[in-house]
């Protein structure tokens, strides 16, 4: 929309909200009960999964510094396929996790075509008897295709200050 010479971006109406929140509520709830060939599926083949370490800026790039996950769709298919395996040690058995998800916005910048979606979220994983929780926030590219909501790029930003307790990230944000 243009208003005298500026541009004005509308934002979404609600029914697109909710269609965003139930999106990023089903995505949790695969990787909650391990459906993870379900999870890999919301995400297009040109994607991107991010997780920074949580002392970097949120606009730093993996490739000018390290990460700690920085997948393109191969790579987070290996992942996927390797999480399944029974010897996967870090994950067999399988943790206890639960995702919660919060404070949903949709921004009004995104690219063409996209939604850009901010949201928090606190992941807690329970597994031999030790709980680690993992707090921070997510920035979501959303795109339609064939009708449906699917994730172009999810970058998880970390708000825990290091792993020190948890020592590694063997699930899925």
């Amino acid at each position: 929309m243009v208003r005298k010479g500026i541009i004005v971006q509308t934002m979404p109406d609600a029914s697109v909200h909710r269609e965003v929140e139930d999106f990023l509520f089903d995505e949790a709830e695969l990787l909650d009960t391990w459906r993870l060939d379900e999870w890999l599926a919301l995400f297009t083949e040109d994607c991107r999964y991010l997780v920074p370490p949580g002392d970097l800026p949120a606009d730093a790039s993996p490739e000018k510094t390290l990460f700690y996950i920085a997948d393109n769709y191969v790579l987070l298919r290996e992942r996927v396929r390797r999480l399944a395996k029974r010897n996967a040690h870090a994950e067999y058995p399988h943790s206890k996790t639960r995702h919660l998800v919060s404070n949903v916005r949709i921004l009004p910048d995104a690219n063409a075509g996209e939604l850009a979606v901010r949201c928090a979220f606190m992941v807690h994983r329970s597994r031999a008897g030790v709980i680690d929780t993992f707090i921070g926030s997510v920035r979501y590219r959303l795109v339609r295709q064939e009708g449906k909501l699917r994730i172009r790029e999810k970058r998880c930003q970390l708000d825990n200050d290091n792993l020190r307790e948890q020592g590694r990230i063997s699930i899925l944000l």
